[in-house]
């Protein structure tokens, strides 16, 4: 499909087409008025919401066919081409939906807009309701995204497991494990078959994998020539794999093909719950903690990877985002002589809770288990095991963060 672009000003009075998001916005609120106040559209909505928008942000939203692609939904129009004058000339509510360049209808009215520069766009009432900009319908956003469920010791019967044969065959089932992982960042999948790889089924129901210098499926067993501990049998304390790159793999799958060794035991903490107790039991070594780079290295013969960032990290609302840590792969503090205290006070009372039986679940693997935990907030452990007293062989891989919630988006679009 082609399409030709053309001025805004050439649009003449022709019915805005609007181009519809492979995403549904819809909403069971209707728009009730619409007035330019300063500068600024202000709705009423049917549940007496009241919404103000920018009109930089609207025109550079604008859903019509001269400014977003039709055939990949992606903007082509740049504000920056809207003159530094632009305003509104007048507003509407039609009664039925504009044209659509990719259905026949928009469901729900639409705002119209005239703009001062002739450009007239179309904004369908979901998608409006769907971006306000007010706090009220912002804080609403955020409290439908969910928060992270935070889990301690006392939540070790109630971890949620899921059938291999269930999540490669329904779709239902595929959705239910993937929000699993998105809120509770840890569970087990179980009759796994035992072969080599077979871990690449549920991984491939998602995406595609991630692939590092440990290769495309890692085996963790003792190695005559290790590269890692893991490939050991000594004791691993609580870490997340990987602290060492820029991005640190999302999802790790750990899978069990045999474990008849003496030993070995997994652990796993939530590195959320350490970082909400250190918040609110000791917040000054939170704040260190947040705001204190550590430099990570994974070397060898032939690589040489290294990253420095906090080991907690918050996003731009001030929560916690990401656990990285690894005590065996971290070098010295670089940092000023007079921190170094607080620093160390701050590292000694994180690694001391990563320890308390509270925050831990323990668990032996079975063969045809498998975990799959968010790498990127639950650090896991393995006690050390007796190589001589019997074979223990695990393989994994990693998925990021962006092919779990990509696959559970378009899993709920389709109604799963």
């Amino acid at each position: 499909m082609s399409l030709t672009l053309t001025p805004p000003e050439t649009t003449g009075r022709d019915p805005v087409r609007i181009v519809v998001d492979w995403r549904p916005f819809m909403t069971d609120h209707t728009i009730m008025a619409a007035d330019v106040s300063d500068g600024d559209i202000d709705l009423r909505w049917s549940d007496g919401r009241q919404t103000r928008f920018n009109p930089f942000f609207l025109r550079d939203n604008c859903p019509c066919t001269l400014c977003t692609l039709p055939l990949t939904r992606e903007q082509v129009f740049e504000i920056v081409d809207a003159p530094a004058d632009l305003s509104v000339q007048s507003v509407s509510i039609s009664a039925s939906a504009a044209p659509s360049a990719v259905s026949d209808t928009v469901d729900g009215p639409t705002l119209d807009v005239v703009w001062s520069d002739g450009h007239r766009s179309a904004y369908p009432a979901g998608w409006l309701r769907a971006h306000a900009t007010d706090d009220v319908s912002r804080a609403e956003r955020r409290a439908m995204a969910g928060q992270p469920f935070i889990w301690g010791a006392e939540h070790a019967d109630g971890l949620q497991t899921f059938d291999h044969d269930a999540i490669m065959h329904d779709d239902a089932a595929l959705r239910a494990w993937l929000a699993a992982l998105r809120t509770s960042g840890l569970t087990l999948v179980s009759g796994v078959p035992t072969q080599p790889d077979s871990l690449l089924g549920p991984a491939h129901r998602i995406s595609h994998i991630r692939e590092t210098n440990f290769g495309r499926v890692f085996d963790v067993k003792s190695k005559p020539t290790p590269d890692s501990a893991a490939y050991t049998s000594v004791n691993l304390p609580p870490h997340t794999d990987l602290p060492t790159r820029e991005l640190q793999p999302g999802f790790q799958f750990l899978h069990c093909l045999v474990n008849d060794a003496t030993g070995g035991e997994s652990i796993f903490v939530d590195g959320f719950a350490i970082a909400q107790a250190l918040r609110h039991e000791h917040p000054e070594h939170f704040a260190t903690l947040t705001q204190t780079r550590m430099t990570f290295w994974n070397r060898d013969a032939h690589t040489d990877y290294r990253w420095s960032a906090p080991p907690v990290a918050l996003d731009a609302m001030g929560e916690v985002s990401e656990i990285r840590f690894a005590n065996f792969l971290r070098g010295p503090i670089d940092a000023p002589t007079a921190r170094m205290p607080a620093i160390y006070a701050a590292l000694r009372q994180f690694q001391a809770m990563t320890r308390e039986p509270r925050f831990r679940i323990e668990r032996r693997l079975s063969p045809g288990d498998m975990w799959v935990f968010d790498n990127r907030r639950v650090m896991h452990a393995r006690r050390e095991f007796d190589p001589q007293s019997g074979p223990r062989h695990l393989q994994g891989v990693y998925v990021d963060r962006d092919e779990v919630n990509s696959k559970y988006r378009i899993l709920s679009r389709q109604g799963a």
